[in-house]
């Protein structure tokens, strides 16, 4: 694979071009060193597949989600007010990204601040590439591997997105395999609602913990994930459990790009 190709708006709109997707990065993706390759792996898809797509760049802010589930409703509309203006000044009408939880802000907050437009999570944006025969992967990579699939909260339940990511993983030839708490039972991983960023209550047990605990009881070689914060807490996880050398924490995105050998 070649040099990543990502087009800023900031470019495309000074040669008078519009794309056909805006891809939103988001904080964890452009700052997480983790978070990073996730980021990473989806332009290479996007690339591969001829996706005529472009990046806020400098221009992108927070979407104001920790903000407002911390309980800053003011910071919050103020964040996505400058967000609104950015992409209304970019006529901007279809946004996909990697992240749930700017997924869910921009989806289902923005419209009552103006800001309305087509949101989709990378998943769906990947089975559709798949659905349309743009993109298609060799199983080798993953066979015979088992895999178990994490629901980030912000995309399961608050968005009922639960089969784009299960239908992406059957294309691999490995097997997937549910935990006991799944779909519309999963239990959250422990970073929503702004938890990321504060210090654990008292309590007997971390919940990403719990969760790992859950995930392991499957016997996976991979946890999959679709959410960069998901990512982050179910690796830690996994190190409480001293099994990093024994499973990995990957995102559903740089599953595909690893099996289509990009």
């Amino acid at each position: 694979m070649g040099e990543l190709r990502v087009p800023t708006m900031a470019e495309l709109a000074a040669k008078g071009q519009q794309p056909d997707v805006l891809f939103w990065v988001g904080c964890a993706g452009s700052f997480d060193d983790r978070a990073k390759k996730i980021t990473k792996a989806l332009v290479k898809i996007l690339n591969k597949c001829d996706v005529n797509f472009a990046v806020l760049g400098a221009e992108e802010s927070c979407t104001g989600d920790p903000a407002k589930r911390a309980g800053n409703e003011f910071l919050f509309q103020m964040q996505a007010m400058m967000n609104i203006q950015v992409l209304d000044g970019y006529e901007i009408k279809k946004i996909v990204t990697a992240c749930p939880h700017c997924f869910n802000t921009l989806k289902n907050e923005y419209p009552g601040l103006g800001g309305k437009y087509e949101v989709i999570h990378h998943t769906q944006l990947i089975q559709d590439l798949f659905d349309s025969g743009k993109l298609t992967v060799e199983g080798g990579t993953f066979k015979g591997k088992k895999i178990t699939f994490h629901d980030p909260c912000y995309l399961g339940r608050a968005n009922g997105v639960y089969e784009a990511p299960r239908e992406i993983l059957s294309k691999l030839d490995a097997e997937l395999v549910e935990m006991k708490r799944c779909k519309a039972k999963g239990l959250c991983c422990g970073a929503g609602g702004a938890q990321m960023f504060k210090e654990a209550e008292k309590g007997d047990k971390e919940i990403n913990v719990e969760r790992t605990e859950e995930a392991l009881k499957t016997n996976p070689n991979i946890i999959a994930t679709g959410c960069p914060f998901c990512n982050t807490m179910m690796t830690d996880g996994v190190k409480n459990f001293n099994k990093e050398n024994d499973v990995q924490v990957l995102d559903i995105a740089e599953m595909i790009a690893n099996a289509a050998d990009l």
